[in-house]
């Protein structure tokens, strides 16, 4: 992580210029190109020192704007001030070197270029007041974007999961044969948690979206109230209740945990993918084009690479979460130990999810499905996922469940040892036979039996249609 020389301010280890560096196996796809062309530059100009200090300077104007109207400052003074300040990013850090301390040069910076009325910029100010402002403002910036993202990802679901309604497949618990599914049922499951993730984002807009403008001890000792209710008000967030010198940081160690949440979507989402494109497996694949290369020992492999990036980024985002947890106990009305860890942690949090959403947007919208392995693969286990069904018609003919357990078990492990087909074992089988016709046992291995209520789900979801 690089320290800027003369900073206290830590850059965020995935900024623009890193991007192309950290995504050190470079997709072929033509997408890949716009993302760091312009989406994930957009991301991380929020995080840019020049974007922090240009909100901090507007905040800083705003303050001397409402002070004017209560009187407190000359309007005179005011309208110099807005027409001559500027900050210098060099003087700022050449200021910095000299007294270790970014707010007061920025200060500094601002006022020199404003003259003698100067003296009026940060006014019975604290630095937190600027920096946890500013800070809100980016955080809201960036959780906009990412709320954007979800909905493309949202969207791309939907469709996906409309087309493969009814594309059956066998489903799994334990990672064994379970009952049929359909692909599309899978799909609308992360459609509906990407939809949850959404909803998680919006209300924790809401509760980072909060400003203070309160002095060195949150008691207005210096500034009149009414201030930090115009500057927030300006820049669309609300004032922190109460706060100390800084806003409290539970509410940042939830907008992260949020943020870890919906990257462990896209990690359960991802890794399901990569169980699916298993050789053995093989239902589903991540797009390979026609120049891209799996290995540089293997000619043949297709790794599902992104969706194993994603995993790994995930790991990333939740460790920036337990940071964030840490930084909520802090001595008395503050000290600083929070501020280095999140002057990392939240940069690098929003733009590693950023470009995960990205990115798994791209992997659904591509991805390779194949029917008919799925069918292959759903036959494999010679019927015996149709067991329950076989269970349940016992059941209903008079016998105990225990029984009916029994008869059913000891012919599906019959047909797991000798690799026989279920069904066929199940019509020798003269016990079996006391209570089941051999028509009332076809009737068992019905497929459309076990999907008869997808569309009621999908209704339900309202995926039906477009």
């Amino acid at each position: 992580m690089k320290l800027l020389h003369g900073s206290r301010r830590l850059q965020p280890a995935f900024h623009k210029a890193q991007l192309k560096s950290c995504d050190y196996q470079r997709s072929p796809f033509e997408e890949d190109k716009l993302i760091s062309r312009y989406t994930l530059p957009e991301m991380g100009r929020i995080w840019t020192e020049e974007n922090r200090f240009r909100i901090m300077m507007e905040i800083e104007l705003a303050v001397c704007e409402a002070l004017a109207n209560l009187g407190e400052i000359p309007r005179s003074a005011l309208n110099k001030i807005k027409k001559k300040a500027r900050f210098n990013l060099a003087r700022i850090k050449k200021i910095e070197s000299k007294i270790h301390h970014d707010v007061i040069a920025f200060v500094s910076s601002l006022s020199e270029s404003v003259g003698r009325e100067g003296r009026y910029i940060h006014l019975g100010l604290t630095s937190s007041d600027i920096l946890d402002t500013a800070l809100a403002v980016e955080m809201v910036e960036a959780v906009d974007i990412l709320i954007e993202d979800l909905q493309n990802l949202s969207r791309t679901l939907k469709k996906r999961a409309t087309k493969h309604k009814n594309t059956i497949m066998v489903g799994r618990t334990h990672g064994v044969h379970a009952e049929p599914t359909t692909f599309g049922l899978k799909l609308a499951l992360w459609h509906q948690e990407t939809l949850r993730n959404l909803e998680r984002l919006r209300r924790v807009r809401e509760v980072i979206g909060v400003g203070k403008i309160s002095g060195a001890v949150g008691t207005y000792a210096h500034v009149n109230p009414k201030v930090e209710l115009y500057v927030c008000k300006k820049f669309g967030l609300k004032p922190a209740p109460i706060s100390t010198q800084i806003i409290q940081r539970d509410r940042h160690a939830e907008y992260l945990s949020i943020l870890a949440l919906v990257a462990t979507s896209l990690e359960k989402f991802a890794l399901e993918i990569r169980n699916l494109q298993r050789t053995e497996i093989l239902e589903v694949e991540e797009y390979f084009s026609p120049t891209q290369k799996g290995s540089s020992a293997m000619p043949h492999k297709r790794n599902p690479i992104t969706c194993e990036r994603i995993c790994g980024l995930a790991r990333l985002v939740r460790s920036h979460a337990v940071a964030s947890l840490e930084n909520i106990p802090l001595w008395h009305e503050r000290d600083i130990t929070h501020s280095s860890v999140e002057r990392i942690i939240i940069p690098d949090s929003t733009i590693l999810l950023d470009y995960m959403l990205q990115k798994f947007e791209n992997i659904v919208r591509r991805l390779v499905v194949y029917p008919e392995n799925m069918k292959k693969n759903l036959e494999r286990s010679k019927n015996t996922i149709f067991s329950q069904r076989v269970l349940l018609q016992l059941v209903k003919k008079g016998i105990s469940r225990e029984k009916a357990y029994e008869l059913t078990q000891r012919n599906a492990m019959r047909a797991w040892k000798e690799g026989s087909e279920y069904r066929e074992l199940l019509k020798k089988d003269k016990e079996v036979g006391k209570y089941l016709t051999k028509r009332e046992i076809d009737a068992c291995f019905n497929l459309n039996y076990y999907l008869r209520y997808v569309s009621v789900i999908f209704k339900r979801l309202k995926l039906e249609g477009k």
